[in-house]
């Protein structure tokens, strides 16, 4: 699940004889280079096993695509169709993945926003499970051995762990006061005390959330590889994994039993793009400067559900600051 695409590889170069490698298919990209349809398909081809060289052009009025002998142009979802068909794995196609159900319930009236809380459960709970493991590393090393090499010293480590919880917690922060704002509001006004429960559940989480924060900040000026310093990596460990265990168990609980009676409310067409606007509007950093941090934790598929949905009701200088993020 998810896809670092920032994330440096070992070499292949390390483990085979270079007449074993083959390099990756090469692509080349022609478009505007301001344009929304070619900043679309760039992100999309982060997720496919292909060398990209974009050639920025005004003479192509729309993306064209160049692999082999196929000239491919055309709108978006044409050249994302040639690109599944082509490269299979991952699919970037929400119709071609089963996997995007909710639960068994979902379908074509489901609103937008309900998809959009989903989809934020899968990137928050991929992200804790990330930070859950490197923990763990940490914890095993216990200062005594480095791990990854552009991690630095133990206590370099231990500041890029608490700058990458930072921006989780951000995320998770901005995606609660969504829900208590927007989302929960429209079901309390359809049935008072439905979202109780779910509400205390925010109140539980916040002080262990923050607590996690500032236990990372002491971690950071302790003596690497001290008693003290191993059993606090221990104690975080523990405290991430109940954060992880209790976030899962919420989310499945929303999924299961608040988010299927959205339908019910009944909003038109116009009503759920104006919840959807409000939804994005509350979480401004995540779909700002951390909203590669948040795509990170989407599978291929569900990244490109995502942004399908937020550029349709986002402003497109907005969108295109987002792409811009992304891609270059």
């Amino acid at each position: 699940m998810g896809n670092c695409f920032g994330t440096a590889k070992k070499s292949a170069a390390e483990i085979a004889p270079s007449e074993l490698i083959k390099s990756p298919p090469v692509i080349k990209l022609y478009g505007p280079p301001n344009s929304f349809a070619t900043s679309h398909i760039r992100l999309a081809l982060l997720y496919k096993p292909v060398t990209l060289h974009f050639v920025p052009s005004d003479t192509h009025p729309n993306p064209t695509l160049i692999y082999k002998s196929d000239v491919v142009s055309g709108s978006v979802e044409d050249i994302l169709r040639y690109l599944d068909a082509k490269f299979p794995d991952p699919p970037l196609s929400v119709a071609n993945n089963t996997a995007s159900s909710i639960w068994g319930w979902c379908g074509e009236t489901t609103p937008l926003v309900v998809w959009v809380v989903v989809l934020q459960h899968r990137s928050i709970n991929w992200h804790l499970e990330r930070m859950v493991k490197w923990a763990e590393d940490m914890a095993a090393r216990g200062g005594n051995a480095r791990g990854d090499p552009s991690m630095g010293s133990p206590r370099m480590e231990v500041k890029k762990f608490g700058k990458s919880y930072s921006q989780l917690l951000q995320v998770m922060l901005e995606h609660a006061q969504m829900e208590e704002t927007v989302l929960f509001q429209i079901l309390e006004s359809a049935d008072r005390g439905l979202c109780k429960s779910a509400n205390e559940e925010h109140g539980r989480h916040l002080p262990i959330m923050n607590g996690i924060k500032e236990e990372i900040k002491t971690i950071g000026v302790m003596n690497a590889g001290s008693p003290d310093y191993q059993e606090a990596l221990v104690n975080l460990t523990s405290r991430l994994k109940r954060l992880k265990e209790n976030c899962r168990k919420h989310f499945e609980e929303e999924e299961r039993e608040l988010l299927p009676l959205m339908e019910a409310t009944e909003l038109n067409k116009q009503q759920q793009e104006k919840v959807l606007q409000q939804s994005l509007d509350v979480m401004r950093e995540t779909h700002s400067h951390l909203f590669r941090f948040f795509m990170e934790g989407l599978r291929p598929h569900d990244a490109m559900h995502y942004f399908d949905l937020i550029k349709r009701y986002c402003d497109n200088v907005r969108v295109s600051l987002m792409l811009h993020m992304m891609v270059d």
